[in-house]
């Protein structure tokens, strides 16, 4: 991280006022993208993680509670996401105050939907707009990469890069480049109620892999970046095919082949595993083509004997959002 965009905050009085609470949200994102494993990732409008920060006196990251739709995640914060992640900021800034963090997910655990970067990149916005001179978003991804290292047990930014700038982003360790796509352009996103542990998917990933599958893979991402930057969907239909990860992880899915084709028999530029799955994307060049896709994906899996749900979100979806700032404790 550079070193010169944390100087002004360490180096700044408190000579007024500030908060001492924040809550921000954070939405859910499709890391990988198929072609994109680790570096690639879109956020999806809908679902998401809500964290509410208090600046507290103790020079300590507590963490009070955790709610809704799970709520058994470690309350050590060293061994929580967000914690982690708050714990680093602390550190790197050489703050005398402490931060106490309450979470409220919204992202189902081990859904391939980014619920552990919701965390991280949430409590992050929050407990940022705490510091006398908040932090430019960049400056905060070093922070959440440590803090997805802790569920993930690899420092990886492509769900984490479209939470902090949203939209379609390339995220290498060191930076953050967001991709411009057309406005028209959606993503189908279906979850079934089914737990997938990233550790789990990233261990299916071990073995041997020929030359010709990294250029192949290399191939199709460079169709799917350029298609984006051009609005070229007939690049993106070229490119966005997985040859790489998905037939490793597909027979951790139920009924993937099944819900895949769903997606590609209504248009789609391509479908793949969101992040480490078992949640599916489609992508589309219109928005009703992915809405009747995310009904037949939804029952594809029912065919399998599982219940989901589904999103539908531009591409181009939002980024986490500062959404209360108050002197006193929210409900």
């Amino acid at each position: 991280m550079n070193s010169s965009l944390l100087e002004p905050v360490m180096a700044a009085p408190r000579t007024a006022k500030h908060p001492q609470v924040a809550c921000a949200f954070a939405p859910a994102s499709v890391g990988n993208v198929g072609v994109g494993f680790d570096l690639l990732g879109h956020s999806v409008a809908g679902a998401g993680d809500r964290a509410e920060v208090r600046r507290i006196d103790e020079p300590v990251v507590r963490i009070a509670a955790i709610r809704g739709c799970v709520t058994d995640l470690p309350t050590d914060p060293r061994a929580n996401t967000a914690g982690t992640a708050l714990l680093s900021l602390r550190k790197a800034l050489g703050l005398r105050h402490g931060f106490e963090l309450t979470l409220h997910k919204g992202i189902a655990l081990g859904s391939g939907m980014g619920g552990s970067a919701a965390s991280c990149v949430a409590a992050l916005i929050a407990a940022n707009a705490l510091l006398p001179r908040p932090l430019p978003r960049e400056a905060l991804y070093g922070f959440a990469l440590d803090g997805e290292a802790v569920a993930s047990g690899s420092r990886h930014g492509d769900n984490l890069g479209s939470m902090l700038l949203g939209g379609l982003v390339l995220a290498t360790h060191e930076r953050l480049l967001r991709i411009e796509v057309p406005a028209a352009w959606h993503c189908a996103l279906v979850h079934p109620h089914v737990v997938l542990e990233t550790r789990t998917a990233r261990a299916a990933l071990a073995g041997h892999y020929a030359l010709g599958e990294f250029v192949a893979q290399s191939a199709n991402l460079a169709l799917v970046l350029a298609g984006c930057w051009r609005g070229d969907a007939s690049l993106v239909r070229e490119g966005l095919k997985d040859v790489l990860v998905e037939p490793r992880r597909a027979p951790l899915i139920p009924n993937f082949a099944r819900v895949k084709q769903a997606a590609l028999d209504h248009h789609a530029l391509g479908a793949s595993i969101s992040g480490a799955g078992p949640s599916v994307f489609g992508w589309y060049d219109h928005r009703a083509d992915a809405e009747a896709a995310s009904m037949a994906m939804r029952a594809a899996f029912a065919e399998g004997g599982l219940d989901s749900d589904a999103w539908v979100s531009p591409i181009d979806g939002p980024a986490a959002a500062l959404i209360a700032s108050l002197d006193e404790a929210l409900p």
